[in-house]
């Protein structure tokens, strides 16, 4: 009888053990006083996505994965108290719940919201926020002039802000936006189907580190910057990968939803040391895109070729 009860509390030791090492950022020590948590990393319309009746989806309607959630970053100043969200997408309630334990913070909305542009993922969160839902006061949402505009002058958005709901900040292209002592914003325009914004990525910086996010642009080529030469100028570089490669898409028009093709930019990015490949990570995947796998040939490509393919709730020190 001993020896079963000796058994028994091993096993159980063993399986908390096992428990408390699970891949949790808050499980994890902050080790700096600003931390990038990657709060989702799945493309506009979600994973499953509406009226898809291919593999990639029709498991997930019947058993959803809480992990597959539209892009976001969460940014947390841990030394002055201060957090602050990248893009307001439709799981923003779920975001926000996990941007507060990361910051352990009492206050339930982040004290800025940063947009990107006005495409449906990237911005309809907003929608919580209103009198409907959370009814906030004085959001600061942080825009860029197209965008601000957008906001104020078209419904429902604009009921925002005449109730204050919200309180827009205005951004300018390169224009550093000083946050805390600790952490800078600088946003910068990318080329993308701007029909009601401008469309921008941003440099996040913290006190030793920096990070780049770009989870939507046409070509690289488009882009008037060269993108080699911003992954060499930061330690981070969350990189727009919503589709594989051209197969993918079948039958679609890829001048309408021009994105660089994962393949696409690991081939531009091939000539790279291992150091600067490994600041690569892919985000912003379509419901079709084989790295939301990890057991997919193509997610196992993306490593053993020096990148990486984020994940949810991963933590980055800056």
């Amino acid at each position: 009888m001993k020896n079963y009860l000796f058994i028994l509390v091993i096993f159980l030791g063993a399986c908390a053990n096992k428990s408390s090492k699970k891949d949790d950022a808050q499980s994890q020590p902050v080790q700096n006083s600003v931390s990038l948590y990657i709060l989702g990393t799945v493309q506009d319309g979600g994973s499953p996505h509406i009226g898809c009746q291919k593999s990639c989806c029709s498991e997930l309607f019947n058993n959803p994965d809480h992990t597959r959630k539209v892009v976001s970053l969460g940014v947390v100043d841990h030394k002055n108290d201060k957090s602050f969200l990248f893009e307001a997408t439709p799981d923003m309630p779920s975001q926000l719940k996990l941007l507060k334990e990361r910051s352990q913070s009492n206050q339930e909305t982040p004290d800025g919201i940063f947009m990107t542009h006005a495409h449906i993922g990237h911005y309809a969160g907003l929608m919580y926020l209103g009198r409907e839902s959370l009814g906030g006061k004085n959001i600061p949402v942080y825009a860029m002039p197209r965008m601000k505009m957008f906001l104020e002058t078209n419904g429902p958005w604009e009921q925002l802000v005449k109730l204050n709901n919200i309180d827009i900040f205005p951004v300018q292209n390169e224009t550093k936006v000083q946050l805390t002592p600790n952490l800078t914003v600088v946003p910068f325009t990318v080329p993308h189907r701007d029909e009601y914004s401008e469309t921008v990525g941003y440099k996040i910086i913290g006190p030793t580190k920096s990070a780049l996010f770009i989870p939507d642009i046409d070509k690289w080529s488009k882009w008037e910057k060269d993108i080699v030469k911003e992954i060499k100028r930061v330690d981070f570089a969350f990189l727009d990968a919503t589709f594989f490669d051209g197969p993918e898409i079948n039958t679609r028009n890829i001048a309408e939803i021009p994105h660089p093709f994962v393949l696409e930019s690991m081939e531009l990015f091939q000539n790279l040391p291992p150091s600067e490949k490994s600041k690569i990570h892919f985000i912003h995947f379509n419901h079709t895109n084989a790295l939301l796998k990890q057991n997919s040939d193509s997610y196992k490509k993306v490593l053993q070729a020096g990148y990486n393919v984020s994940g949810f709730n991963q933590r980055f020190n800056l």
